[in-house]
């Protein structure tokens, strides 16, 4: 790097070099070019700027010199520097300080959240933020509590290039409160009996320190029989006299406040006991000759005596025999014999009581007995160990020999060991030790035999390993994998990317022998493995693909000299050898052009995993010999591999092998748990023991239970693998359990002991006096009484509420009656559920969770939830027919919410950037259509539509009239491919900052969008989510389609959503024969991908969810580089699935009936009335029962008016001409005597109301719209 005084100094002819180099190499974050620019528009800190670029293209990453000059002319982003620790514990008697430091260039702005939300500091005066700096100081020396200011905090730090964020802070209060006073009783307990003194410190922050000593201060001495454990408590084995002698109390030291606390001393009270068992006789069972003993120990104050008996007599009156002799607690028998058989009883006693036990002696004489099925076939590889078992039995215990093809001395020694057990060890397969082995068992009563077949096989070996490879985007790639393995075994190749297992897509082809990858993309860059396997074993091969951009070309002649993976390390050496250690030594091979930076110690051993290499340790590449630490009772052999920024060297030959000598386990298996899988059991399972912590032959465990609350004898079994199941339990009980590890040289360190658990049941109880509380239209309040803990029968999870949908108080509306549910804790006894619907009927039920599941149900509760505000109108159209008017259009509410009273719009003309006065239209709640008179050609209007109820005003719609043809536009730029930066690919891709900002100059009119649910989904213009009735359109935007570039782009993607479904449609100009690939994801990051044939379009994207946000992008099938924008559209809400042929429901066809009833009577009163005299401008095409072809009505609406088009009679005219009533005939409420509207399925208004009879009374023929049948008719509809 040159020194920063000497940047400016660089030649010009060097300087234009720059200007126009491509970096080569890079990875796909650091390609692209270097602008080009002109010598003398370069000042010299530019010119400073740029090498340091190109230096930092050479090196992939580079150090920022310090130089004060440089740090203040270099832009950078925001680096946290300092801050406070994630669990943050402060001493309430000093001020607060949260710590957060960043640097940049700009200097970076800071802000903070505190629990996820905006902390606005300005607000509180007690905390201030330090200059320069983002660190909280909050202060108490004018009053406070530190307690109101604990929870999580999270600092970031912004400026134009970015923003950088803290670790989330948690702040808490540290507390140290007082040891409750408590009187104890003395502790009575006998001797010899474990015991517990419980110490429960109060809770503090942190936790305090926990020790034991007596009253006067003397700390209490702790061996194998008295302990202190994690918790605090104080723990006796067993308990004798001398424990009277002093008393106990617990000590809690707080660290913040630096005091004790001291909890009441225990006093403890030894009785004398009855006798207890220190040995209990066991059954003893011998073959004729052999040796024996039972074994009679008990204890107990005063000590007991000891009496044997046999069969039931004193053994001082029983015949005596030779074989037998008593020494005082223990029987020895020599060389027994058949007639030495009997049942002994061992009685010891003292003043306090007696202990009574059997045990038999029993001589058995059988002859030697083969365990194992017969001529087992074992198959092994090559220069692996193997073990071949005979279980046998017999008494006397028979001696085992091997033989083997039926000839030969004894195996044993050498090659081969032959265990207790009978197993015979080879300990490296040779080819010559294919065979036929025999063992023979012999005693004096007999001899057995069984044979083993060995058959021994090649190894499977990979002896074309892939290599690692750079390739350049759309390329083909080849990975060799050419396999050696024993032809009699079945191979299988599979390959990994990335340790995940590889889908082999349209664009790979798998062979037996090399994976091909065609059109390679960025996303083919990773780690690829080629696994080799057969039934007995397998070989591994990694390599790594690096994918260049295709534009990439030489930065200078120095980067094109050809660099690779290093060559393997040779010629292992162990010296220095030791117990539990070895030096490794090696010879590094050639660097290639590259420098090694590491070096990777692998290790094999041969019994638990042979033939499978593993990581020991990893070293600078500066070093060719360590120090290497080893486990006991493992034959190592070791490897080395050489890694540069080029990728890893084959790995070195092994090293001789190194056998280090055995020991008993130094630990216990972890994650010891005891959980129910049954009502009546527990399952005990732990994580089994690796091959280097085994520390030595036949690794076993040593599982212990037993109940916590009964303290009863330690129940034992020794597994071999990783589970054990307890039987016959009762119903969730605690029990105490703990693991050892053991192998042949001994047993590991005393386990902790672990709390698990029996199986749970279901509950027996419900909740109880369940209250309902509505709180408005959408929540209600639960309250409930606890269930008795003996009735949970298992861990209390949670309470569960569940309830659905009974109705909706619109009669017609069909409403999904599925069930929902609502959890709460188990230390809650209220709670709140909401996302309710309104104005509907509810239904309730409560249960208890356990781990089992629901419990009973508690009884049904009722209730309704009031009306609420309607949803926005659904499909607002605004149409311009002429240039004179603008007609609109909508759909009811998809969710009413309660019984609409009519409509509001606002409209506001506006030109550029000049409002006008903004005008407010309300509407009977069947009224769906409106005109618009234009006041002057020129202005455009915006809309906004909501639905009332008598709640209030719902979410609104907002839109805006499109501009007229003949209207001038501003004329935009066209767009043109977005210069390339150093982050680009030449592809011409482009980012969504340059396609957002290519968006705005078209000035595209803004697509609607519910205000304020869906506003999100409208950012970009030109993709977003259309909601009317065509895609908008624009002079302008056609223009810029026409000037589109030349080079490969894709632009104008548009989204036309349903609920389920949405239409895509784009613009590209690549070849006719293209393919695309459509990809998108949902909110739940799903991601999914839809291929689309050249000239396909429009294209569906199908089984998509209602009120989902997704974002989508398009890009070529064989050129994933080059990508539309990334977009962001939302499907619209389904109210309901029920989607059956409404022609085939009984509702409309009951609906369709009642509708011509209606128009039938509305004939009937016609012609009489026009009998009278009377005259009613009715439409004639209204005098007929609505057919489906009439477009009104599938929103229920009539349209009634004269042959002239002149206004009824008490009716004003709007802007554009049409009719609204008056004032006084806004509500149609005044005609109702209830006001009970109803909406159907699909939204629709069907109200009914009745005409006053006052009203009818006293106007006769010449009274308003209300009296008239074609009003009532208006009504009705």
């Amino acid at each position: 790097m040159c020194p920063s005084g000497e940047l400016s100094s660089v030649p010009e002819a060097h300087v234009e070099q720059l200007e126009t180099a491509r970096p080569q190499g890079l990875g796909s974050g650091e390609r692209g070019l270097v602008p080009r620019m002109a010598r003398q528009q370069l000042p010299p800190w530019a010119q400073a700027a740029f090498l340091l670029l190109f230096l930092l293209s050479l090196g992939g990453a580079i150090e920022i010199p310090m130089d004060p000059s440089i740090q203040n002319e270099l832009t950078q982003p925001p680096t946290i520097t300092k801050q406070s620790v994630k669990d943050h514990i402060v001493d309430p008697r000093d001020n607060i300080l949260i710590e957060c430091e960043a640097k940049g260039n700009p200097a970076p702005s800071f802000h903070w959240t505190r629990n996820s939300r905006f902390f606005n500091i300005a607000k509180d005066p007690r905390v201030s933020m330090r200059r320069r700096s983002g660190t909280l100081v909050i202060d108490f020396r004018s009053g406070g509590r530190p307690e109101e200011y604990e929870g999580e905090y999270q600092c970031f730090a912004r400026n134009k290039f970015g923003t950088a964020l803290s670790n989330r802070i948690r702040l808490q209060v540290s507390k140290s409160p007082l040891w409750p006073k408590e009187n104890l009783d003395p502790v009575v307990v006998q001797e010899g009996a474990p015991l517990t003194l419980q110490c429960n410190p109060p809770p503090g922050l942190p936790s305090p320190v926990i020790f034991w000593m007596s009253s006067s201060m003397e700390p209490i001495t702790q061996d194998k029989r008295v302990s202190q454990g994690h918790n605090g408590d104080l723990y006796f084995s067993n308990v004798m006299l001398q424990d009277m002698q002093t008393d106990y109390s617990c000590n809690a030291r707080f660290h913040f406040t630096h005091t004790i606390q001291q909890k009441n001393p225990f006093t403890l009270k030894v009785l004398t006991t009855a006798p207890y068992w220190l040995d209990e006789p066991k059954n003893l069972i011998l073959a004729p000759g052999e040796d024996g003993r039972l074994v009679c120990r008990a204890n107990g104050n005063p000590k007991p005596t000891v009496q044997w008996m046999v069969n039931g007599e004193p053994l001082q009156s029983a015949p005596p025999n030779p074989n037998r002799e008593v020494a005082g607690d223990t029987i020895i028998f020599r060389d027994t014999q058949v007639s030495s058989r009997a049942v002994y009883q061992c009685n010891t006693s003292n003043e306090h009581g007696y202990l009574l036990a059997n045990a038999f002696v029993s001589v058995l004489d059988v002859p030697p007995r083969m365990l194992s099925a017969r001529n087992q076939l074992i198959r092994v590889i090559l220069y692996n160990r193997t073990r071949l078992d005979c279980p046998f039995f017999g008494s006397p215990i028979p001696t085992l020999r091997w033989f083997k093809n039926g000839q030969g001395s004894n195996l044993d020694g050498g090659n081969y060991h032959v265990y207790e057990n009978g197993s015979l060890e080879i300990k490296m397969i040779r080819k010559e030790d294919q065979g036929i082995y025999t063992c023979v068992a012999t005693n004096i009563l007999g001899k057995a035999e069984n044979q083993v077949r060995l058959e021994v096989k090649d190894p499977t070996r990979i002896f074309r390993m892939p290599e690692d490879q750079v390739a350049k985007r759309g390329t083909t790639v080849q990975l060799e994998c050419r396999v050696k393995h024993d032809p009699s075994l079945r191979l299988t190749v599979t390959w990994l990317k990335d340790d995940e297992p590889l889908y082999i897509g349209n664009r790979m082809k798998k062979e037996d022998d090399s994976l091909t990858i065609f059109g390679v993309a960025e996303r083919d860059q990773g780690s690829y493995t080629c696994v080799a396997s057969t039934e007995l074993d397998q070989d591994l091969a990694k390599a790594h693909l690096t994918v260049l951009d295709d534009q990439a070309t030489p930065t200078n002649r120095l980067a094109a000299l050809p660099k690779g993976r290093p060559d393997r390390p040779r010629d292992l050496e162990l010296t220095d050898l030791a117990e539990r250690s070895v030096r490794l030594t090696w010879i590094p091979g050639e660097d290639n052009n590259s420098p090694i930076t590491e070096y990777v110690v692998q290790f094999e051993e041969d019994q638990f995993q042979p033939g499978v290499w593993h990581d020991h340790s990893k070293f600078p590449g500066s070093v060719n010999s360590a120090v290497l630490q080893l486990s006991p009772y493992v034959n190592y052999q070791f490897r080395v591999i050489a890694i540069n920024e080029v990728g890893s060297s084959h790995p070195s030959l092994p090293s001789e092998r190194y056998r280090t000598s055995g020991a008993p386990p130094e630990s216990n298996p972890s994650d010891v748990k005891g959980e129910g899988t049954r009502k009546n059991n527990m399952e005990i399972t732990w994580t089994p023991m690796n091959a280097t912590s085994a520390f030595g032959p036949n690794l076993r465990y040593i599982v212990k239970w037993r109940r916590r609350e009964a303290r009863e004898t330690w129940n034992n079994v020794t597994v071999w693998g990783s589970r054990y199941v307890v039987g016959q339990t009762p119903v969730y009980v605690p029990y105490e359990i703990r693991v050892q590890a053991e192998n042949d040289f001994g047993k590991g360190p005393e386990p902790n002991t672990v709390i698990g658990y029996s199986g749970e049941d279901y509950p027996r109880a419900a909740p109880t006096d369940v209250k309902v509380r509505v709180m408005n239209s959408t929540a209600i309040g639960l309250q409930w009484n606890r269930v008795y803990s003996d009735t949970v029968q298992g861990q209390l999870r949670e309470y569960r509420a569940y309830y659905w949908r009974e109705s909706s108080l619109l009669k017609s509306l069909w409403v999904s009656q599925k069930r929902q549910q609502a959890s709460f804790p188990s230390d809650r006894t209220r709670g709140v559920v909401g996302h309710l619907f309104p104005y509907s009927n509810y239904r309730l039920e409560m249960v208890v969770v356990n781990g089992r599941g629901d419990g009973p149900r508690s009884e049904t509760k009722e209730f309704t939830t009031p009306e609420g505000v309607p949803s926005a109108p659904r499909r607002f159209r605004v149409r311009q027919p002429t240039l004179e008017t603008v007609t609109l259009e909508w759909d009811h509410p998809e969710h009413p919410n309660g019984i609409l009273t009519g409509y509001t719009l606002k409209y506001v003309p506006f030109n550029g950037t000049k409002l006008g006065k903004q005008i407010v239209e309300n509407f009977s709640p069947n009224q769906t259509k409106f005109l618009v008179q234009r006041s002057d050609p020129v202005s455009r209007y915006r809309f906004t539509l909501s639905a009332r109820t008598q709640v209030g005003s719902g979410e609104a719609v907002t839109e805006e009239s499109p501009a007229p043809p003949n209207e001038a536009t501003p004329t935009a730029a066209p767009p043109t491919l977005p210069p390339t930066t150093e982050g680009e690919g030449a592809g011409g891709a482009v980012s969504s900052t340059d396609a957002a900002a290519a968006t705005e100059a078209t000035a595209v009119p803004i697509i609607p969008t519910v205000a304020t649910a869906t506003a999100a989904a409208a950012t970009t213009a030109t993709t977003a989510a259309s909601a009317t009735e065509s895609p908008p359109r624009s002079t302008t935007r056609r223009k810029a389609q026409e000037s589109a570039p030349d080079e490969p782009f894709i632009w104008n993607v548009t989204v036309f959503p349903n609920s389920k479904w949405a239409n895509i449609t784009w613009k590209h100009n690549f070849g006719p024969g293209t393919d695309f690939v459509v990809e998108y994801i949902d909110s739940n990051n799903t991601k999914k991908t839809v291929p689309v044939k050249a000239q396909a379009q429009p294209i569906q994207l199908t089984d998509l969810y209602p009120g989902m946000t997704y974002t989508l992008r398009i890009y070529p099938r064989d050129n994933e580089g080059i990508s539309s924008t990334v977009i962001t559209f939302m499907t619209s809400t389904a109210y309901t699935n029920n989607q059956a042929d409404i022609a085939t429901q009984g509702w409309f066809i009951g609906l369709m009936c009642a509708i011509a009833l209606l128009v039938l009577i509305l004939l009937i009163v016609c012609f009489i009335k026009r009998s009278r005299g009377g005259k009613y401008p009715v439409r004639e095409k209204k005098d007929v029962p609505l057919g489906p072809e009439d477009p009104k009505e599938e929103n229920g609406s009539f349209d009634y008016s004269d042959e002239d088009n002149k206004p009824l009679q008490g009716s004003q005219t709007s802007l554009d001409g049409t009719i609204k009533q008056q004032e006084s005939d806004d509500s149609l409420v005044d005609y109702g005597e209830g006001g009970e509207g109803q909406f159907n399925e699909d939204g629709s208004f069907i109200g009914q109301y009745t005409v006053k009879k006052d009203k009818e009374e006293t106007e006769g023929n010449e009274s308003s719209e209300a009296t008239s049948p074609v009003n009532a008719i208006y009504s009705l509809a």
